[in-house]
């Protein structure tokens, strides 16, 4: 199918909120509770088998503040495009798709435990690089960028976090690759 089909298909469909065109990429927005049937059209009836991905966008300052992208490509066809949804800070909330795609699972989790974004109906809604418990969700704007303290003693940082070295560091120069890799840091 011709991606000027497929997308003129679904603005027939479903209520389109926005279009926009750039470089070539087409971004369609819909009303957030509609976004499964959405993919699930999208999938079923236009050839848009892959879920390359789904982020999402912090407005921060803006109403509505987040916007949850999904990426799907056709590979039978070889083109793709991007879905959006808006949600708003006061209910972040958004229908799962893992009914559609299961590779949503993990795209999914992470963006709840990343953005704080829920997704209804999600078969395993629970973190994924965070800890249980953790009270914050760091891809936010309003999380401060040298991080927070924590009163979890090893399992994060008791102070503010660094923002270079790590426990890991890379030695400049050397003759080949190996010498290159990461090494743990020697503790003195």
């Amino acid at each position: 199918m011709i991606l000027a089909d497929a997308i003129a298909a679904l603005e027939k469909q479903f209520p389109v909120l926005a279009k926009k065109e750039f470089r070539g990429e087409t971004t369609l927005t819909f009303e957030r509770l509609i976004i499964a049937d959405v993919c699930a059209f999208a999938k079923n009836e236009l050839g848009f088998d892959f879920l390359a991905n789904i982020c999402s966008v912090d407005n921060f300052g803006s109403e509505p503040r987040f916007e949850v992208v999904y990426e799907l490509y056709s590979v039978a066809d070889n083109h793709s495009v991007r879905l959006k949804v808006a949600v708003s800070e006061d209910a972040p909330e958004v229908p799962t798709v893992t009914g559609v795609w299961s590779a949503a699972d993990w795209h999914e989790r992470e963006t709840y435990d990343l953005m704080g974004i829920r997704f209804s109906g999600h078969p395993d809604l629970r973190r994924i690089l965070m800890w249980e418990g953790y009270p914050y969700h760091p891809l936010r704007k309003d999380f401060p960028l040298a991080g927070l303290p924590s009163e979890m003693p090893d399992v994060a940082f008791s102070k503010t976090a660094p923002l270079e070295g790590g426990p890991f560091v890379t030695t400049p120069g050397g003759a080949g690759c190996r010498e290159r890799e990461p090494r743990s840091k020697r503790m003195e």
